[in-house]
């Protein structure tokens, strides 16, 4: 009996011995079971949960979700007391919010969503208020007193490109194309030295490289213009992007700078309604005498700009001219700006003014049958012909810097080339020369020359 017991003890050692060798003592176990552990936690996509929805970081299945516009005369107060909340609840979120942001800038017409519970109480949890299409705040009334918060939405910039054909206006040829009208302003802006838009032509085109802004699939603007070329009067035109001296502009093929001394016109998108003339038969005088100017018919209040830098040496009512402004840029050019509805903040005599900047508005002040401006150019004196001035360009690219901007600028053109065909013409012209310019250059340069350590090199 006793040595039945003694060998029933020996067995049962055994077997815990062996357990604990191969569970504890055993490394390929250890590891067996390590990995079998990190598989267990991997568990297919398809197993998943599906993610709970959520805007503004809330979880929308666990609410009623009220979308409106504010209302004209009306406060956040009177909005949030329509869900329920009590006087002094809206005075505690009031007094919260003055810090984070100001509720009494609410603006009539702007979004807002109202979050309340699904019971029958319906209680108003969450308050979002979009104050912007980026910027939205956050008003958490899940807590006793309260929390405010502003946040921003993801913005994404999304890069296109579109090429369209003058029919009627620059403006239309946007929407006739589906590309963002907005684009047209801002090649009026790159290309206002170079082309006048006023006598765009039918035929004329362009094709463009830019970048616009989406928050929730909805555009919200432009990025940028990226690259372009523009075809007017069968001539064309390119706008290629370099940074130089710490300032990004557009240049041309030649690396020429596309702003020049003066504006191509003093005001955008109107049209030409009385040009420059030594005998013009005067709309309101009923008589022939010359024009020394360019009239430019636009709605009253549209702004009129300074085609460039200079002096403002007149300002103030000048008989049948009305209100004028008349601007000195050097010693050579001065412009004057007619029958102007009221001037721009801050002119005045002896001011200073920059090109681009406000000067006026359109109006019919003095003798004038309707609104537009009568802009009128001199040169050294004598009027001139404002559409035949030829302005000088501004820097072009510095030496040092070509090679940088060749490597930018066939860049763009092969951008350019899927859209246009003049632009499809000078990659396949110059690529291969410019690749070869770059690699002998590279090849020829030491490590430590200043184009190299001045980063002038691709």
């Amino acid at each position: 009996m006793k040595r039945k017991k003694l060998l029933a003890g020996l067995g049962l050692t055994l077997i815990i011995l062996v357990i604990t060798y191969l569970f504890v003592g055993n490394p390929s176990i250890e590891l067996f079971q390590e990995e079998m552990t990190v598989s267990s936690d991997t568990i297919p996509e398809e197993y998943l949960p599906p993610p709970v929805p959520r805007i503004y970081g809330i979880a929308i299945d666990s609410f009623n979700i009220e979308e409106s516009r504010i209302p004209r005369n009306q406060s956040l107060g009177s909005i949030l007391a329509r869900y329920g909340l009590s006087p002094l609840q809206i005075d505690i979120i009031a007094k919260k919010s003055m810090d984070v942001f100001d509720p009494r800038k609410i603006r009539a017409g702007n979004t807002y969503k109202a979050f309340t519970t699904k019971d029958t109480l319906h209680r108003l949890s969450y308050f979002v208020y979009e104050h912007t299409p980026v910027e939205y705040v956050l008003f958490d009334l899940t807590a006793d007193t309260g929390r405010v918060s502003i946040h921003e939405k993801e913005v994404i910039s999304q890069r296109k490109k579109a090429t369209g054909t003058i029919s009627t206006s620059l403006w239309n040829s946007m929407v006739e194309n589906g590309i963002n009208p907005v684009v047209a302003i801002e090649l009026s802006e790159i290309y206002a030295w170079s082309i006048d838009f006023f006598g765009l032509q039918k035929g004329d085109s362009f094709a463009v490289v830019y970048d616009e802004i989406y928050v929730d699939t909805l555009s919200v603007g432009l990025g940028k213009i990226q690259s372009a070329i523009f075809t007017h009067a069968n001539e064309n035109f390119y706008a290629i992007p370099f940074v130089q001296d710490s300032t990004e502009s557009f240049f041309d093929l030649e690396g020429n700078s596309l702003r020049k001394a003066f504006l191509k016109a003093p005001l955008r998108f109107s049209r030409i309604s009385s040009r420059y003339s030594n005998s013009r038969l005067h709309p309101v005088l009923k008589i022939r005498r010359p024009h020394r100017g360019v009239d430019y018919a636009a709605p009253t209040g549209t702004p009129v700009l300074a085609v460039g830098d200079g002096k403002v040496i007149s300002k103030g009512w000048n008989g049948g001219a009305g209100r004028m402004v008349k601007i000195r840029h050097n010693s050579v050019y001065t412009t004057a700006y007619l029958h102007l509805s009221r001037y721009g903040k801050g002119v005045a005599t002896g001011k200073y003014v920059k090109q681009g900047d406000v000067i006026g508005y359109v109006g019919s002040s003095g003798l004038s049958t309707g609104p537009h401006l009568d802009f009128r150019f001199y040169r050294n004196g004598h009027a001139v012909d404002p559409l035949k001035v030829e302005a000088p360009p501004v820097e072009p690219v510095h030496a040092e810097n070509k090679i940088r901007y060749d490597s930018t600028r066939i860049k763009w053109l092969a951008e350019l080339s899927e859209l246009h065909p003049h632009a499809k013409w000078m990659y396949a012209q110059h690529s291969d020369s410019v690749s070869i310019k770059l690699i002998t250059e590279k090849s020829t340069t030491s490590t430590g020359s200043a184009a190299a350590s001045s980063g002038f090199l691709p």
